[in-house]
């Protein structure tokens, strides 16, 4: 009995002290606060989002404030009420700002973030969007002729020509695409742009589509002799500094329309384009006359995308394209303004030939590249010549796009197959970014882009052609070619 009656008493206690307890209530959690990220680095003018947290606490809202030992107000950089840093222009020293969030509910409670200021770095690796319009299909913006303007901009177009000249300046003609009254077809204006300026100029040639060319007499400027509106022409400039056009598909001088094999110069100080050499008229075909030697009768075919270089004695050079035969060339030309005569250097004077590749690396007098057009070309600074890609036909005669680099050498008038495939439509070899492998290689490709730094080093970019799954279409891988 004395065992329940102390088990009673002791239930009866519990409850007595539960009863007590259910009349208090517990003590509410401490306001906090938390910021995101709490430490940062950002350049000079540059910025970063910080995202302040409170705890416990119906009121989200904060102050904001920075300090430094380095720098007060302004010289710390900015805050907004969104918590959103601006570094100042310079770096203050030491090159670190405190930024403080504190709560608007309970202001002892607060969180800091250290952001570290750097000095501003030129990145190599940035694009910067210079002029024009980011909506596609936009018409030209011609102000007027041989006026500057920071309004002037060439119409949207594709296929065009261009040179950049000893002053910097870009030059940009005709091509397939927008007239000032958005009617799209083949052009014939002629553009300068001075990136100094950031101005585009419309030099020469008219604001409308579909122009027949105004020849002119053969080897006599004019300020009223223009190209016809064309596509698929080649370029060169010459030392001094004049422009070289030449052939695409286009408008001749009775208006009619197909491949174009007249040669042309435009003189910047006179404003003058002369005809040089070839037909006024379309369609015309190749005179080789004698491999090797020079001739004033001699002139290459009707034809547009072919490639072309300038050596180092003003020589203009010629390779290959689609002739109005619907045929592919592999001829390879030399012109000599001093003569203004044509040689027919090497290839075939037939078109759809195949390539004769030999033994990689190694030069050989029978060796040339399979006809073909849209390829890219070089000229480095020993005077070589260098040829990649293009749609053509390769050591078997298969037709394709191909990844074969060339370099002919107009001392010993040899090519030598330097790299890629004999065989058309080959994946590319990506490897590692960044890192040079014997074994990488750019995918077949047409219609892409190129140019030589002043290291020597070929740079390829984009095209239409393979990737390295094996996928064909538009390309904008960027690789460069230490020879």
């Amino acid at each position: 009995m004395k065992t329940n009656a102390k088990l009673f008493a002791l239930i009866i206690l519990l409850i007595a002290l539960s009863a007590c307890g259910a009349g208090q209530s517990t003590s509410p959690e401490e306001i906090s606060v938390t910021l995101t990220p709490n430490t940062a680095s950002v350049q000079v003018a540059e910025s970063v989002q910080l995202t302040a947290t409170v705890h416990n606490s119906t009121n989200s809202a904060v102050t904001w404030s920075l300090s430094g030992a380095g720098c007060s107000g302004a010289t710390c950089g900015t805050i907004s009420s969104a918590g959103f840093y601006t570094a100042p222009a310079s770096v203050p020293s030491p090159a670190t700002v405190t930024v403080k969030a504190t709560s608007v509910a309970d202001t002892s409670k607060s969180a800091s973030a250290t952001i570290t200021i750097l000095a501003a770095v030129v990145v190599a690796d940035e694009w910067t969007w210079v002029s024009g319009s980011n909506i596609v299909d936009q018409a030209g913006i011609y102000g007027t002729q041989g006026i500057a303007a920071s309004s002037n901009v060439p119409g949207a177009r594709d296929s065009a020509a261009s040179w950049i000249d000893p002053q910097g300046n870009l030059w940009l003609f005709g091509g397939e695409g927008w007239d000032s009254a958005h009617i799209t077809y083949y052009l014939n204006d002629l553009w300068k742009y001075d990136p100094a300026t950031l101005e585009w100029t419309w030099v020469s040639g008219s604001n409308t589509v579909n122009q027949a060319g105004t020849y002119g007499t053969q080897g006599t400027a004019a300020p009223s002799n223009v190209p016809g509106g064309r596509k698929g022409a080649v370029s060169w400039i010459d030392s001094s500094g004049k422009l070289w056009l030449s052939g695409g598909y286009g408008w001749d001088s009775a208006g009619d329309q197909d491949y174009l094999n007249d040669l042309w110069e435009y003189d910047p100080t006179t404003l003058e384009w002369t005809w040089v050499s070839g037909s006024n008229t379309v369609d015309q075909l190749g005179v080789y006359g004698t491999q090797g030697v020079s001739d004033s009768s001699n002139v290459p075919g009707a034809r547009e995308w072919p490639v072309s270089w300038i050596d180092s004695q003003g020589k203009l050079w010629l390779f290959g394209g689609l002739g109005f035969n619907s045929g592919w060339h592999n001829d390879l030309w030399k012109y000599d303004p001093a003569i203004l005569e044509w040689t027919w250097v090497s290839g075939s004077n037939i078109v759809y030939q195949a390539g004769i590749y030999g033994t990689k690396g190694t030069a050989d007098p029978s060796n040339v590249p399979g006809a073909r057009e849209w390829a890219v070309s070089w000229l480095d600074s020993q005077g070589k010549l260098w040829l990649f890609g293009g749609n053509g036909l390769d050591s078997t005669g298969r037709s394709g796009d191909l990844n074969d680099l060339w370099k002919y050498d107009p001392t010993i008038l040899e090519w030598t197959w330097v790299s890629g495939s004999n065989t058309v439509d080959q994946l590319g070899v990506y490897g590692t970014k960044g890192a040079a492998a014997f074994s990488n290689v750019p995918g077949a490709r047409s219609d892409a882009v190129s140019w030589l730094d002043s290291s020597g080093k070929l740079w390829l970019f984009g095209g239409f052609g393979l990737d390295s799954a094996g996928y064909t279409a538009r390309l904008n891988d960027l690789w460069h070619y230490i020879r």
